[in-house]
């Protein structure tokens, strides 16, 4: 399904990056404006023997004993699965992928592989059979070396450990780094990995023929040193529009004065940063919800260069995820929000999870009401009309969410650290699934305010007399 590239922004934060020692990776998934999508549990054993892709027809016989996990697969599989994002029993979370661009001269001498392992499929065929992020990073990286790739793409991995980034740089090569524990990274449709160490196994791991590849065929431009990005990526003026200024502004939110002298449009911002102050979860959602505000450039403004770059959050989102890891087990959190994340909000499930509310079982096309993805889009459809009158309102119905969803995770916390593990799974999904009908009918609610104050908008107004 090759429109759904050229999407997506990704941001990754180490355990002693954030305010509570949780690691998390997150991810905006943008294809379309209007491209439903919708959440499952897959219970453990639940994925046949062999997976047959309906979008590159690429096959693999699978391991016989699958995980459970969750994930957020397209309303329809005729153009494939694209499951997307999840974290499974053995929390171990997976977000799958970031689009990014290989420069022509690798691709000449190891060409994209049509017909092999893309996107669509990468969260059904390695996150049901790893129990470690490292483990997730070889199985995917032994799948493209064998079968090949018909895309440049990055995938997020971690546990409860560690958080890694890998990147597919052509048809069969691959790297991948660790974050570090004080560090985070953003990541917007561009190779982000830079430098590779390749005596650091702890950090680092990559494809075990890249080297003699790269030499073989005189890739490398520079004289020393082995840049992953300089020698596979992409660093045209489509980047300094398209993905850097994405880069840029999550370097101004997090570490203001180390980016300082920091531009939009640099084309070799550090893939790796040192935040200023710790991060919460709050921190990684605000970054995925950014349209540049505060600056020249939010196209919600109306100066010169309101529309000059593509913002972080924009109307083609179909939903936006924070994988929430090293908490209690089963107990690590899938954040998810559909639609457009700015005007969204992001929904705590625990892993743990045995099912979801009906409501975010469903969304197709058309649009139907009793579907958790519309119900969303519906007020961010309806805020957009009136941006200023509206937007206030919203930002309190968030406001609320937030806090009520730190002080539902503070009560399953003290309750989940007293219970038997085989009655864990069952609380663990009456509070995530409360929570998520709380904020879905407050969505609603929101959606019969707007459209009553709609009413006086009409062009059909007029100052009638009150005598009649």
């Amino acid at each position: 399904m090759t429109n759904k590239l050229s999407a997506c922004t990704s941001i990754l934060i180490g355990k002693n990056a954030s305010i509570d020692g949780t690691i998390m990776i997150g991810r905006n998934e943008d294809a379309k404006a209007a491209w439903p999508k919708h959440m499952v549990v897959h219970q453990h054993g639940a994925l046949g023997k062999r997976f047959i892709s309906k979008d590159s027809k690429f096959e693999l016989e699978l391991p016989t004993n699958s995980a459970r996990y969750t994930a957020t697969p397209e309303w329809t599989d005729k153009e494939g699965l694209f499951e997307e994002d999840g974290i499974n029993e053995y929390d171990v979370a997976m977000s799958a992928t970031e689009s990014a661009y290989a420069n022509p001269l690798v691709l000449g001498y190891d060409p994209l592989v049509p017909d092999g392992l893309n996107e669509e499929a990468m969260i059904t065929v390695v996150l049901p059979f790893v129990k470690t992020a490292r483990e997730g990073v070889q199985r995917l990286g032994d799948l493209i070396a064998k079968y090949g790739t018909g895309e440049t793409n990055g995938v997020l991995f971690a546990d409860n450990d560690e958080a890694w980034y890998f990147e597919s740089g052509s048809g069969h090569y691959w790297v991948a780094q660790r974050i570090p524990d004080d560090s985070y990274a953003v990541v917007a449709n561009q190779l982000a990995i830079q430098e590779i160490d390749f005596n650091d196994l702890d950090n680092f791991m990559f494809h075990p023929g890249i080297q003699d590849f790269v030499a073989a065929n005189h890739l490398n431009p520079a004289k020393e040193g082995f840049n992953f990005r300089q020698i596979f990526g992409t660093a045209d003026r489509s980047d300094a529009i398209y993905s850097e200024p994405r880069v840029w502004v999550g370097h101004q939110m997090f570490s203001p004065n180390a980016a300082k002298d920091e531009h939009p449009e640099d084309t070799d911002l550090p893939f790796i940063m040192k935040p200023e102050k710790k991060l919460s979860v709050f921190d990684a959602q605000q970054y995925l919800a950014n349209h540049f505000e505060g600056t020249p450039y939010d196209p919600l403004g109306k100066g010169p260069d309101a529309h000059k770059y593509r913002p972080i959050s924009l109307a083609k989102t179909q939903e936006s995820h924070v994988l929430q890891m090293n908490r209690q087990p089963g107990a690590n959190i899938h954040w998810l929000a559909m639609g457009v994340a700015a005007q969204s909000t992001y929904v705590p499930f625990f892993n743990g999870i045995t099912d979801v509310p009906a409501p975010y079982k469903r969304g197709k096309l058309p649009a139907q009401l009793n579907s958790a993805y519309w119900i969303f889009k519906h007020a961010s459809v309806l805020v957009d009309s009136h941006l200023h009158d509206f937007l206030p309102l919203l930002g309190d119905v968030q406001k609320e969410r937030k806090s009520a969803a730190i002080k539902m995770i503070q009560e399953t916390d003290a309750v989940v650290a007293k219970l038997a593990a085989d009655k864990r799974p069952a609380y663990l999904t009456q509070q995530s699934n409360n929570f998520a009908v709380d904020t879905m009918n407050a969505y609603k609610k929101l959606v019969l305010e707007l459209i009553t104050k709609m009413t006086d908008y009409s062009p059909l107004n007029f100052n009638t007399d009150e005598n009649l």
